[in-house]
């Protein structure tokens, strides 16, 4: 009869429990995006942790920054580059573009007459051309109108990462030790010591990234200024920005910089995609590997994986994280999984 009772009692505990991991995996499917967006700003903390302690730990005479003030010079720091390379960059190219807007009907016919060079472009015409680029440009301006929801959402989340981004960095010790109080007494101090293994490497990730944006920058900035092409600089500059996410970054760059090449020749369009192609190659077969080897310590497949799967689930902005999250997984199976050999005596 006891036996009986303490089964029945399992059975039921059991069935409660599995009731329990199924209403918790609903409820993180409809909080999905939220819990994306807590994801992706604490890793960010963990990311930026090491030079947040580096400007704190700078000193300046008798000024020694604490890790708030650390954090509102880096803020400053960031703010500060995009808000001059705007000012610097964007002058030129509205200029420009409304001196192409009014020069247009004048400029379209030697377009026209160019594209004719170009294998089936002789069957345009140039009436109903103008026809169609004045359809599209009412057509986008309406798109632009119905999408200042989406626009409105979409700063909303980044200014939400911010925010949660800051406050990691100040107080993430507190939460990451509140979650470590829910694990048994047990195993809390193999999961600490795997985690802190974990921070060190995901903290070098801003490295290996940071050096796969210079290399772009100068190399795209070189290549820019020796065809000719338009806003050499500031194109330079803006594409070893947006390296920071992959694949889609690269694909705005080349659009970009193809539409400033377009205006002047169609050699400098050749030029352009030439260079990224043998760019892109190179990156992705050597660079990236490479560089992100010798900073997280990652194989160059597991990475060319990383990025993926990460840019498959989750857009350009898994593809950003993939690379960190690879060094966690990888850790926390490197620890947990994976047999290892007893030391020798």
């Amino acid at each position: 009869m006891t036996t009986s009772i303490r089964s029945s009692r399992s059975l039921r505990s059991d069935i409660t429990y599995a009731f329990a991991i199924a209403l918790a995996l609903y409820v993180a499917w409809i909080l999905r995006k939220v819990l994306v967006l807590l994801y992706v700003s604490a890793l960010f903390a963990v990311v930026l942790q090491p030079l947040v302690q580096f400007i704190a730990n700078l000193r300046i005479g008798r000024f020694h920054p604490f890790r708030r003030v650390a954090i509102f010079i880096l803020l400053l720091f960031v703010v500060g580059g995009l808000v001059t390379f705007g000012f610097l960059a964007l002058p030129p190219v509205i200029r420009d573009l409304q001196e192409f807007g009014k020069e247009m009907p004048q400029r379209l016919p030697v377009i026209m007459e160019r594209l004719r060079h170009v294998p089936l472009a002789n069957r345009i015409n140039v009436s109903d051309l103008s026809d169609q680029i004045q359809s599209f440009a009412g057509e986008s301006a309406t798109y632009l109108l119905l999408s200042i929801k989406t626009w409105a959402s979409s700063l909303f989340t980044i200014a939400m990462g911010l925010i949660l981004t800051i406050y990691f960095t100040l107080e993430g010790d507190v939460a990451y030790r509140w979650l470590l109080s829910l694990i048994p007494a047990r195993s809390r101090a193999r999961l600490d010591q795997t985690l802190r293994r974990a921070e060190v490497r995901m903290g070098r990730w801003l490295i290996g990234q940071g050096s796969l944006m210079l290399i772009l920058g100068l190399t795209s900035t070189v290549v820019y200024a020796s065809l000719h092409i338009r806003y050499a600089s500031a194109l330079g500059v803006l594409t070893g920005l947006l390296n920071i996410v992959p694949v889609l970054g690269a694909a705005l760059c080349i659009v970009l910089a193809l539409l400033a090449a377009a205006v002047d020749s169609w050699g400098r369009v050749l030029g352009v995609a030439i260079f990224y192609v043998t760019y892109l190659w190179l990156e992705n077969s050597f660079l990236t590997p490479r560089i992100m080897k010798s900073s997280v310590g990652l194989p160059g497949l597991s990475i060319i994986v990383a990025l993926l799967l990460g840019g498959a689930l989750a857009g350009a902005i898994g593809a950003l994280v993939s690379v960190p999250t690879a060094v966690l997984v990888a850790e926390l199976v490197d620890e947990y999984l994976v047999s290892k050999e007893p030391a020798a005596a």
